[in-house]
């Protein structure tokens, strides 16, 4: 399905209807609604007879625009037009990665609705403190200069950062502040994850106002978390948050 929207590229979503709480997943820098963990929530958020919503940002996946012209604040406000136009009432929110930021921004902007929050390798900040950090000097002087930088990916295709996604990070920058976010948060975490620290998990939980929070640590686990193991362990932290608004 496709959300249109006034001068902008429409939205690509998916949405089974379903109780309260709806299920929403907020993929990862450069994914989109079809890899494993967003399919294993889909079906297991069915199983349970919740509502579940997957989205596109615009510029990923089957949504309309460019890649090069989005950035973590448009990405948060695509992901809140679309969660405002297709559910209703509370809502558990399950970001990967990059997806983890647009997540507690998410939380962030709409407090009353967000009834649990799901970390997975959730990177608030990475922009500035995964990228710009580790850039050279040489590099960062490029980027200024020609706005894009392009480089292989280590998960396929070309790895895209743009001025823009820097200089907008840095105005939604989390973790150097306490996080108004007072609802049960859940934070799934990688120690072998080359892409976030697991410190990481650690230090979101810290700048967390709410006091529900938990941390799991998976030792032998990396960035993606997709493996059937991890998806397990994801499906036991979910299950208790769908069910807390219905039998």
């Amino acid at each position: 399905m496709f959300l249109d929207r006034p001068n902008a590229s429409p939205l690509a979503y998916e949405h089974t209807p379903g109780r309260a709480p709806t299920l929403v997943f907020l993929p990862g820098f450069r994914s989109d609604m079809t890899g494993d963990k967003a399919r294993m929530l889909a079906e297991f958020a069915a199983s349970h007879g919740n509502a579940c919503l997957r989205l596109d940002y615009s510029g990923h996946g089957a949504s309309g625009g460019n890649f090069e012209d989005g950035t973590i604040g448009i990405w948060a406000r695509d992901a809140l037009f679309v969660i405002d136009h297709i559910t209703q009432g509370p809502i558990v929110l399950v970001g990967s990665s990059m997806g983890g930021w647009i997540a507690l921004l998410v939380a962030l902007a709409r407090p009353e609705r967000v009834s649990a929050l799901v970390g997975i390798a959730a990177a608030p900040d990475f922009t500035e403190n995964a990228i710009w950090k580790n850039f050279s000097p040489a590099s960062r002087e490029r980027l200024l200069r020609e706005k894009v930088l392009r480089s292989p990916s280590a998960y396929g295709g070309e790895h895209i950062i743009t001025l823009a996604l820097i200089e907008d990070g840095r105005t939604h920058l989390l973790l150097d502040a306490p996080i108004a976010i007072t609802c049960p948060v859940r934070l799934l975490q990688g120690q072998l994850d080359a892409d976030v620290p697991w410190q990481t998990a650690l230090r979101i939980a810290e700048h967390l106002h709410s006091t529900d929070v938990r941390v799991t640590l998976v030792k032998d686990g990396e960035h993606r978390l997709s493996r059937p193991q991890d998806l397990a362990v994801l499906r036991d932290i979910v299950r208790p948050l769908l069910l807390q608004d219905g039998a």
